[in-house]
């Protein structure tokens, strides 16, 4: 068997990389893909392959020569690269076609070496590797029948998003028989190229002939092997971190991208944290019937918006700001002041890393669970020089929490000596608490100008991408700056009809986080029974644990990440100091069930 690699494109659009190489010279952490492809054919035993070159083709042949690892090489030039599409490049390479069994493929993907094995081992000759269709996916789609044979091949122009669920992306890595390619392929091909020119793309001729003779040619569906196409700079950052060298800079590139997880449909997050039970399917679904309107108006501004906070929360308007997320508001709320900052560590730090590490004074609880009390903190803070305390109720990543008459008692006492009081409740709602639990309200508010306290909506009602957050103080002024400091349209129209309709939704949410309370005490029962973890108490959607008995939380970051499964290693975290510890995300019965059945299986 040969393989035929198409590389004669220009990959314009990944700019200055390709702008003196073609694409088959991209290098992927330090690997060319051309070297990547090549280094794979070797080991599945193919007995040669041929390349077709166009854009910078001696670059190419300089670099790959005529052997590449004991395999032979042959070029066939495409010389009217910048004018021709892809089918035009397989019609100068037909002729080999009809020389022997084939592998195509195009020399932009990157991929594990498994994958084009599969291809190789599978028995029927006539084969188009496809994956199940994700979002983040572009190109020609297939649906299949109950044998898994392809029954039409669908290009841009005939995609219906509502039959995502049956459609499969080819991977463009395909298995050809001579036999298939001597009577099918090629003399369509032919046809084709001399009827409708040479831009076109060569899935155009496998449509013609499924739709014209029937011939059943076989969809091979991966399931979790590792592929990627690089058409442009952020398929590139993509592929870096998918095709790391080892997990530990996998983890690495993962972790430095702060979300964006939807484009990796294989790996569960339990890293970032959002409530698994909310917003309720009618809530979406309301969602999705206004979303082109919401696409095509401006939201409104500031004004209409804290009105719509001050209804949901309940307080005033001139004492409370909604955010582009809760990290905007903090932002604006750091740049306020001046002065120092008491809080405790280890903590959510987006507050202490906006300001110099001398103007933070941190009180670190000595314990390992980092539990703390009110009490703890007043003795604490009681003479140092501290303008403002800031506290996060529940604590992330402990979980620990301040029940509410404790945190009127902070109120009270940071009244007293004149210090401004942050309290960031975003994880309150999870508190296990049959009494008040939230600083909302309007008499605290009032009666406590010095008092200001920040809620992430994307935490606690599971909608990060809507990028909503809250802040309410009675400081009147304070308010009306940070109003001044941030965009009139900070807020997209999709957040704006979040907040519209929320009203509706109120009693879904307090059954959501019922739900949500029920579920972490069963993770919790589950999570106990891993020897190597101590896990603690959390009123949070998150459970810090020590991690023991061998293990080290980097290296059990790792260990997961190959069974593609993402938490967050806190070793490097302040206060910590090295300790190895971890914290999970509450997910749902299901991604939780399935996180312990695989910390199981690694103490086993």
């Amino acid at each position: 068997m040969q393989a035929i690699i198409l590389a004669a494109g220009m990959g314009e659009r990944l700019g200055e990389y390709t702008r003196d190489n073609t694409k088959c010279m991209l290098e992927v952490n330090g690997v060319k893909l051309i070297d990547r492809a090549l280094s794979t054919l070797k080991e599945v035993g193919v007995s040669r392959v041929v390349l077709v070159v166009g854009y910078k083709a001696q670059n190419v042949k300089k670099h790959v020569g005529k052997k590449y690892q004991g395999i032979p090489v042959e070029y066939v030039e495409n010389p009217v690269y910048d004018k021709t599409n892809n089918i035009y490049s397989l019609y100068l390479a037909k002729d080999y076609m009809l020389a022997d069994d084939t592998l195509l493929l195009e020399s932009d993907i990157i991929f594990e070496t498994s994958v084009v094995r599969k291809i190789v081992e599978e028995p029927c000759p006539n084969v188009a590797l496809v994956d199940k269709y994700e979002s983040w996916m572009d190109g020609t789609v297939v649906t299949l029948d109950e044998n898994h044979h392809i029954t039409r091949l669908i290009d841009k122009s005939q995609f219906d998003f509502a039959n995502l669920h049956n459609y499969y992306k080819t991977v463009n890595i395909y298995k050809f028989s001579r036999d298939f390619s001597s009577k099918y392929y090629v003399p369509f091909l032919v046809a084709y190229s001399s009827a409708l020119g040479y831009n076109e793309y060569y899935e155009q001729v496998l449509r013609i002939i499924l739709h014209l003779r029937n011939l059943p040619l076989k969809a091979l569906a991966l399931s979790g092997d590792r592929w990627y196409e690089i058409d442009d700079v952020q398929d590139l950052d993509i592929a870096s971190g998918m095709f790391a060298p080892n997990e530990d800079e996998r983890y690495k590139a993962l972790m430095s991208r702060y979300g964006g997880y939807w484009r990796y449909p294989q790996m569960v997050d339990f890293c970032y944290l959002v409530n698994p039970f909310f917003p309720p399917r009618r809530m979406v679904d309301e969602i999705n019937a206004s979303f082109e309107t919401l696409m095509r108006e401006y939201p409104s501004g500031m004004r209409v918006n804290s009105l719509l906070a001050a209804r949901n929360f309940g307080v005033r308007q001139d004492y409370i700001l909604l955010g582009n997320g809760a990290a905007e508001l903090i932002k604006c709320l750091m740049e306020q002041w001046t002065g120092c900052l008491g809080n405790v560590q280890p903590t959510f730090e987006e507050y202490p890393n906006r300001l110099d590490s001398d103007s933070v004074v941190q009180y670190v609880p000595s314990n390992v669970g980092f539990r703390y009390s009110a009490d703890e903190l007043m003795a604490f803070f009681d003479d140092k020089p501290i303008d403002t305390l800031l506290l996060i109720n529940p604590d992330n990543p402990s979980g620990n929490y301040i029940p509410f008459a404790d945190l009127l008692r902070l109120v009270e006492w940071t009244k007293r000596k004149s210090i401004r009081f942050v309290v960031d409740e975003s994880f309150v709602d999870f508190a296990a608490t049959d009494g008040p639990f939230s600083l909302f309200d309007n008499t605290i508010l009032a009666d406590n100008p010095h008092l200001v306290v920040v809620k992430s909506i994307s935490k606690s009602y599971g909608v990060p991408g809507l990028r909503l957050g809250v802040l309410a103080s009675g400081d009147s002024e304070l308010i009306a700056c940070m109003k001044k400091q941030v965009a009139i349209w900070n807020i997209n129209s999709y957040g704006e009809f979040f907040m519209q309709i929320y009203s509706k939704y109120r009693k879904d949410y307090r059954l959501a986080c019922e739900l949500f309370k029920a579920e972490r005490d069963l993770f919790l029962a589950e999570l106990r029974q891993i020897a190597f973890l101590e896990v603690f108490p959390s009123q949070a959607n998150y459970f810090l644990c020590r991690v023991r008995d061998g293990f080290t939380s980097h290296g059990l970051a790792l260990e997961l990440l190959k069974r593609d499964i993402l938490i967050k290693d806190c070793g490097t975290k302040k206060a910590f100091n090295g300790g190895n510890y971890i914290r999970i995300a509450i997910r749902d019965r299901n991604d939780n069930h399935c996180l312990c059945e695989a910390l199981k299986s690694l103490q086993a």
